[in-house]
């Protein structure tokens, strides 16, 4: 389960899924680079869970053909401004104005 899962091991899961992915498509690494406009070594980071950045992740998404892969990380149109609110929300603290002598 991805909850007990420490960054590094979700990197590496993550990593090794793509790799699988993009065998699955008969595809060589330096295919997808090139697509991505990356180095193969970076994407030979990022499929091994190595400290990749969020753009080439992104990137090779795109060189893939999964970009939509990207909306299922949070919901579309969520606007916290709709959540409900609380009765006990907190408040600013403010200082008292000082009354003017006329």
């Amino acid at each position: 389960m991805a909850r007990n899962m420490t960054p590094e091991e979700l990197e590496t899961t993550l990593g090794e899924n793509l790799k699988r992915f993009r065998l699955s498509l008969n595809l060589p690494q330096e295919r997808v680079a090139y697509l991505a406009g990356i180095s193969t070594r970076a994407l030979q980071n990022l499929e091994a869970g190595r400290g990749s950045s969020i753009r080439t992740l992104v990137m090779v998404l795109r060189a893939l053909g999964r970009s939509g892969w990207i909306d299922t990380l949070a919901p579309s149109g969520f606007n916290p401004l709709t959540l409900p609110r609380d009765s006990d929300r907190r408040q600013r603290a403010f200082k008292p104005r000082k009354k003017s002598v006329p």
